[in-house]
């Protein structure tokens, strides 16, 4: 660290607040941008914990430090950070670095505004209200209701609160001792939140059954069928079924035709969880995938994911018209959704939600939908089904790997066999030999920095790769790399 003369504030010193931030983007866009999304850099910097505690000199301390340290730290920070914007970052549901929607992250983060009154946040009530018109139009409804909220699993806790206030409104005010035994349902591949969700919300974990998936991970509707009389003839009420479009392991999506049907007979709230497969919705070639979402009560979509909208970009959308956002979670706080203002309090949309500061997620969608149009962000989605049929049938082509099942969507689940088990296949200890391949291989890529990808056990299956192909900048030279690589890295086990 370069020593020098502490500066303490930059209170009132617009120059030097000045200068500080124009280094600091200078290090973003050298270090983030140029090299976080160059193949040539690594992927990530691995340090074990206590060593990066010391690099990083995490203390807290009473003097300040200098401007030339503190753009060492920053530096420091981006270095020994993943780079998720990366070509070869493969981990999670999300990746890559679209411009537009980085442009639009910097301004809400520079103005610094709590999206919760028209008074304050003008352009942003506005804008909001236009980016969930048209996810709710390209989910099939002309009308309703919606909001941007911190991640999928907080729009599907709202998804199941909404369902509980609308059959039982007297909830809000009585709480739980006004409620019967309730049931939810949801296909045993869905999200973890779902049950976080019934935790936290009070209605406990036993309360969700979990209805049994096909091969391929997707709901079983006649199973669904079969719990819901179940938990009836239990003493329990259903009240809401949570479909998946996209689930987060093999990509599967619920028939939610079939799932609608069910609930239409039985009077339940549909809610879809379409996290990670909603924006499938944009390609004409694959919505398909999601024929029936359009009679969902509710939804979830995260544009962070596949259209790579960035951290965070979580959309909740209502089919209902009746203000059921604002019935069920408002409380009229005086001090701040006053009803005598001057211009149309409607515009108050705080009161949709639980929280009451809420960061802006809708600026850097609308940014990058002004600059690629809907016809650029349906390219974004078909090349991401196209490179990841590219890949599997260029894993097919070779002995070390094989295939979990045929995808259909972007997730793509393999394991990688070492040469001393590709003759072994039938052995008594093949599938637990195998299943140590994985966590094996992806110690050497992450601390080699040349890759990410997750793995995980599903069911009966031993530990298997899931390859996500997400990144808009992906090519065909990235699909080749990681088979090479993971052959590389496994050829002596």
């Amino acid at each position: 660290m370069a020593d020098s003369k502490p500066l303490l504030s930059l209170d009132g010193d617009a120059v030097a607040a000045e200068t500080l931030l124009q280094d600091v983007f200078g290090i973003v866009v050298d270090e983030v941008i140029r090299k976080g999304t160059s193949a040539s850099e690594k992927v990530c910097e691995w340090k074990e914990p206590e060593e990066l505690k010391q690099l990083l000199d995490l203390e807290l301390r009473n003097e300040g430090e200098s401007q030339e340290q503190i753009l060492e730290r920053c530096r420091a920070v981006i270095h020994y950070s993943v780079k998720t914007c990366h070509p070869r970052f493969f981990n999670q549901l999300f990746s890559g670095l679209d411009p537009h929607a980085l442009a639009g992250r910097i301004v809400t983060e520079s103005l610094n505004t709590s999206q919760y009154t028209y008074e304050i946040a003008p352009v942003f009530v506005l804008m909001e209200e236009e980016v969930l018109k048209k996810l709710r139009a390209l989910v099939g409804w002309s009308s309703g209701d919606g909001v941007f909220c911190p991640g999928g699993s907080i729009s599907n806790m709202y998804a199941v609160n909404l369902a509980r206030y609308q059959r039982y409104p007297d909830c809000k005010q009585r709480g739980l001792r006004a409620l019967p035994p309730l049931a939810l349902f949801t296909s045993k591949e869905c999200h973890y939140s779902v049950k976080k969700g019934a935790a936290f919300l009070g209605l406990g974990t036993d309360s969700v059954r979990m209805v049994k998936a096909d091969e391929r991970g997707k709901m079983i509707p006649e199973d669904l069928e079969r719990q819901i009389g179940l938990a009836e003839a239990e003493g329990a009420v259903p009240f809401l079924v949570s479909a998946t479009s996209g689930t987060t392991v093999l990509g599967a999506f619920d028939p939610l035709e079939a799932v609608a049907d069910v609930c239409q007979r039985h009077g339940l709230w549909l809610h879809v969880d379409a996290a990670w497969g909603g924006s499938v919705l944009l390609s004409q070639t694959h919505r398909h995938l999601l024929n029936g979402i359009q009679r969902a009560d509710s939804v979830a979509w995260n544009p962070h994911k596949l259209l790579s909208a960035g951290l965070q970009c979580s959309a909740l959308l209502l089919r209902d018209t009746s203000n059921l956002l604002k019935r069920c979670h408002g409380s009229q706080a005086s001090y701040l959704f006053q009803q005598d203002k001057f211009y149309d309090v409607a515009l108050d949309t705080g009161d949709k939600v639980v929280q009451c500061g809420r960061r802006v997620d809708c600026l850097k969608l609308w940014l990058m939908w002004k600059a690629q149009g809907g016809q650029g962000l349906e390219r974004r989605v078909d090349q991401a089904f196209a490179l990841a049929r590219y890949l599997v049938e260029e894993l097919k082509k070779r002995e070390a790997f094989e295939l979990v099942m045929e995808p259909e969507f972007v997730n793509v689940c393999f394991w990688f066999v070492p040469p001393s088990l590709r003759e072994k296949k039938g052995s008594p200890d093949y599938g637990e030999r195998l299943a140590k391949v994985a966590p094996v291989l992806k110690e050497r890529m992450v601390r080699k920095g040349s890759m990410m990808i997750g793995y995980q056990p599903h069911g009966t299956r031993g530990n298997f790769f899931r390859m996500v192909v997400a990144n808009p900048v992906l090519t065909r030279a990235d699909m080749d790399f990681l088979l090479n690589e993971l052959e590389r890295l496994g050829q002596d086990l």
